[in-house]
């Protein structure tokens, strides 16, 4: 899987989602190697504005002819924006995993602890690489 992408600038999960802080909210997306893995994405679903999340509670979905699979809030907290692009165009997730294709905005409750159990870009590069 060395033609991944893995940006350096943010956290990883092992559910293949990353978490990238900007000011007081944190972006959360899903990796370059899960969109690879999911291939052509026809749907995604993200829990509403307003939903309080747990670290690692499921908050949406998404589905490719391929598979379906959750997604996973890598961090806790409320969600304060969702990419309402992604209804119309879910494929922006395909064409850009780490920019547009965004999936949630979160304010985090416990931004300290919960980083402490992501990986950061050199460890999720070795765990892809284990898969």
């Amino acid at each position: 899987m060395s033609d991944t992408e893995v940006k350096d600038d943010r956290k990883y999960s092992k559910d293949h989602e990353w978490v990238k802080v900007e000011g007081d909210l944190v972006v959360v997306g899903i990796t370059d190697f899960a969109q690879n893995s999911l291939h052509e994405i026809t749907f995604v679903e993200i829990s509403e504005v307003g939903t309080t999340l747990e670290a690692n509670g499921e908050c949406g979905l998404v589905e490719s002819m391929k598979a379906s699979s959750d997604i996973f809030s890598p961090v806790g907290g409320e969600i304060v924006e969702v990419n309402k692009d992604l209804e119309d165009a879910p494929e922006i997730v395909n064409e850009d995993p780490y920019g547009k294709g965004w999936m949630f905005k979160l304010k985090p409750s416990n931004l300290d602890a919960d980083f402490a159990g992501l990986m950061d870009a050199s460890a999720y590069r070795e765990f892809i690489e284990s898969l």
